[in-house]
């Protein structure tokens, strides 16, 4: 092989330095420099040349003439004798070179650094913060809701990254988070799938990790990708992490626990709306209910360890707390168990389950129970009759809906679903119910035309369920047709006369507050819903099981029943007669619904109140609902 002459290596290492960025520049700036202060100094000494009328310039004193002259164009000004001069010119004329150059270098240098700021590349070094994977319409509340959970912390930090440019996501949370108390949000861009990406944000020192849905076909895909590559980081930290994930498709359920483990909960966004939906269509209100277990201004669900507990019956432990709601307890190996009965005993070391407005109002009560046993009624035996519901709009989320219905309704119930999607008449066919109890049957039909609507005969039905087309709009037309449908089934009531129980599905909570005017019975807003749920994921490590087992058929669920079938309501009554009533059942009573317009209302919770105060006398009226824990 010919050799490389010596010129081309010398060239070669040259660009490589070049290369290297401003610093490598910078050097090359300095030698420069260096040489022809050198290159001067020995020039004037050697020479003799020096000012007209001055003294023999030595070396040092030489380099220090260049160096000035170097550094400041206009030392030369006054300087004598031509030959001087021109040693002089010469020297000026490199500085000019050398310091324009390096001013265009260090412009050069600080623009790079600043864009890589504005990229959000840097690295994170927060302690004890709140990290979130991944953008989605869904941030907006998590955040929001985080940041009420931070307001009693020390200086709480929100890290986000997301695929997405990082002044772009600040200008957004700036238009849309009005106020963030002393909760600080730190955005970087980059892949939430990359582990090099992940370390930027510092997940080893994080206190707890939100894994959002991205938008996009593969949204379950990165989901689990980003839990893998957390999980299985070689360098990650020893303690397990706190990571809460949504996934849409429960399918993908199963993969997802396997890549996460114990560090995992998992929140399925599509099953906990539809499972939420499908109950509040039975039972009005229902929704107001998990809104305010979820939502950080209200009651929270919280699980501690009790020590005075140690030895205490259920039901004895349930009338200890008069400002808290105790609902079950979790076992030394960390299953939920929710309503137990009331004679199991609580071990040393099992957490409880407890509702209250924060855990530091967790207190066992000391003050005497006024209990009117005699207001206490017997249990109430009620005929379960066939029921016809009918459901206006598809989503993916209507089959799930269509299975939760089958398992409560009774035998010869009927669902219509009337709908104008693509191939809706077979995906109709192509449901799988949970029973045989309820038949089905499809409509073709456009939800906003009124016409249309006429021919459904609307008010022989039961219940009416208002779904948005979600799956082929946006969710701004979505929520448009779907509000277009509540004012024509408003219509329809005022003409007939007669009342039509109603629960539509909202996609964005904004629309929630022009949804009122349709005055339907409940809404279930989607995406808030699951924000409170991944929120509370973050801050409680059980939050998941405990909604899992609120929301199985074949666990304790929440139920709202008639205030009469429970107690008499001829004088006001203190919670704690009623949680006497709900525990002689085997049910942990909750809280109640008023159905006339109160002070609940103001955070459209549908008259909603859950854990009262025990001790406070309440007057409740016919239409009055008990909001229990029961296991049917």
């Amino acid at each position: 092989m010919r050799r490389a002459s010596w010129r081309a290596r010398l060239r070669y290492q040259f660009d490589k330095s070049m290369a290297a960025g401003p610093i490598a520049l910078i050097g090359w700036l300095a030698v420069i420099s260096l040489v022809v202060i050198i290159a001067a100094g020995l020039v004037l000494a050697l020479t003799g040349i020096a000012p007209d009328g001055g003294e023999h310039l030595s070396f040092v004193e030489g380099a220090w003439e260049s160096l000035m002259r170097t550094m400041d164009a206009g030392t030369m000004g006054g300087d004598i004798g031509w030959p001087f001069r021109g040693v002089s010119l010469v020297v000026t004329i490199s500085g000019i070179f050398v310091f324009s150059a390096l001013i265009g270098v260090l412009s050069s240098g600080l623009e790079e650094k600043l864009d890589d700021l504005r990229k959000g590349r840097s690295q994170v070094l927060e302690n004890d913060h709140t990290i979130i994977f991944n953008w989605s319409p869904s941030i907006f509340d998590v955040i929001s809701e985080l940041v009420i959970a931070n307001t009693s912390r020390r200086r709480p930090r929100i890290v986000i990254m997301a695929a997405k440019d990082k002044v772009e996501m600040e200008d957004e949370l700036a238009d849309k988070i009005e106020n963030l108390t002393n909760t600080r949000i730190i955005c970087r861009s980059g892949d939430p799938t990359d582990l090099y990406d992940i370390n930027i944000v510092n997940p080893h020192t994080s206190r707890s990790i939100i894994v959002l849905s991205p938008e996009g076909d593969h949204a379950d895909s990165e989901v689990i990708k980003t839990v893998l590559a957390l999980v299985n980081d070689p360098g990650r930290r020893k303690e397990p992490y706190q990571i809460a994930a949504e996934i849409r498709d429960t399918r993908n359920a199963e993969v997802a626990r396997i890549v996460g483990g114990k560090e995992l909960q998992l929140v399925l966004a599509d099953d906990l709306i539809s499972r939420i939906v499908a109950h509040s269509s039975r039972q009005s209100g229902l929704s107001g209910v998990y809104s305010e277990l979820l939502d950080f201004e209200g009651c929270e669900i919280y699980t501690l360890e009790q020590p005075e507990l140690s030895g205490k019956s259920f039901g004895a432990a349930v009338m200890m707390y008069e400002t808290s709601t105790l609902i079950g307890f979790c076992d030394n190996e960390g299953a939920v168990h929710l309503n137990p009965p009331a004679n199991r005993i609580f071990l040393p070391g099992e957490r409880a389950i407890i509702i209250a407005e924060d855990d530091a109002a967790i207190k066992s009560a000391a003050a005497e129970m006024r209990i009117d046993k005699e207001a206490i009624r017997a249990p109430v035996t009620r005929e379960t009759k066939a029921e016809r519901t009918l459901m206006l709009g598809w989503n993916r989320r209507g089959p799930i809906i269509a299975r939760e219905l089958s398992r409560y309704v009774a035998p010869g119930s009927q669902l219509t679903i009337a709908a104008d999607t693509p191939d809706i008449e077979e995906e109709v066919r192509g449901l799988t119910l949970a029973s045989d109890n309820m038949a089905v049957t499809c409509r073709v039909t456009d939800t906003s035309s009124r016409a249309e609507l006429d021919d459904l005969d609307i008010p022989a039905y039961d219940h009416v369920l208002v779904l948005g087309y979600s799956d082929h709009m946006a969710a701004q037309p979505a929520d448009t047709r779907t509000l277009v449908t509540l004012l024509q089934l408003r219509r329809i009531a005022e003409k007939t006369g007669r009342h039509i129980g109603i629960v539509s599905e909202m996609i964005d909570v904004r629309n929630r507050e022009l949804a009122a005017v349709t005055r339907a019975d409940d809404f279930v807003v989607s995406n808030k819903l699951v924000s409170l749920m991944l929120a509370q994921a973050s801050e409680n490590g059980q939050m998941a099981a405990i909604f899992d087992e609120l929301l199985d058929e074949d666990g304790s669920e929440i139920y709202m029943r008639p205030v009469t079938d429970y107690v008499s309501i001829d004088k006001p009554l203190t919670f704690y007669t009623i949680c006497l009533a709900a525990l002689r059942r085997g049910e942990v009573a909750i809280g109640y619904q008023r159905q006339r317009q109160g002070e609940a209302d103001a955070r459209n919770l549908s008259g909603v109140v859950v854990n009262p105060g025990k001790s406070d006398l309440l007057a409740f009226a016919e239409a009055d609902r008990l909001i229990i824990l029961a296991r049917q």
